[in-house]
């Protein structure tokens, strides 16, 4: 048997780049994953939290657009997440008036950025996003957020099915393991998106595109 690096060489793992106008979205960094104790408490995801406002500065000082995404449940016994829900019953502290539901303080959206509220893993599933980021003309994706091998795997999918250039910052990322943390980002490295590191995210994000606008 093969290691899968070699196994997947020369048919999975190739890079799509940046392309001409970027965006960064931050998915999900809610309180949920870094209070200890809490259901979703995931250590990678502290890690993440603390690195993630370096992308975000890097972004505002280019004015590339930054976006946010929440899950928010409204409905009688969060009802509005439907069969998820269901499945993961731990997502109903994603509710107005939870601690847990609110934004890390170190990642907040500055006045004017807006905040995609979600009911499902991916960003794009039942909300606006795509249709504000064509209109917006942006041709690539920059994912940072949680967790790894949920709403970033799930928003890394759909984006590439809309179309992006999809980008995910391995440093700005994390689950509540290792294990799943790696093969998705694997996964997604392999046939969804690129993956890259904060350095190389801040390098690219600092490239002038302008001649290719």
């Amino acid at each position: 048997m093969q290691d899968v690096s070699t196994n997947y060489r020369g048919v999975w793992g190739g890079r799509v780049g940046f392309g001409s106008r970027p965006a960064v979205i931050a998915v999900d960094f809610v309180k949920a994953y870094t209070i200890p104790g809490a259901a979703l408490y995931a250590p990678g995801v502290i890690d993440a939290v603390a690195k993630a406002p370096l992308l975000l500065t890097a972004a505002r000082e280019r004015q590339i657009p930054v976006i946010h995404t929440r899950i928010l449940y409204s409905a009688e016994n969060c009802a509005d997440g439907g069969m998820w829900v269901q499945k993961a019953p731990v997502m109903k502290a994603m509710v107005a008036g939870n601690e847990q539901a609110e934004f890390c303080d170190e990642v907040k959206p500055t006045e004017g950025e807006p905040v995609i509220v979600k009911q499902y893993a991916s960003a794009f599933f039942g909300t606006s996003l795509a249709s504000q980021l064509h209109a917006a003309g942006i041709d690539t994706v920059v994912l940072a957020g949680c967790s790894t091998s949920g709403c970033i795997r799930a928003t890394a999918v759909d984006a590439v099915q809309h179309g992006f250039r999809t980008i995910v910052v391995r440093d700005c990322v994390g689950d509540r393991h290792p294990d799943p943390h790696e093969a998705n980002l694997f996964d997604i490295d392999s046939k969804y998106g690129d993956v890259v590191s904060l350095d190389e995210a801040i390098a690219a994000l600092g490239e002038d595109r302008e001649s290719s606008r």
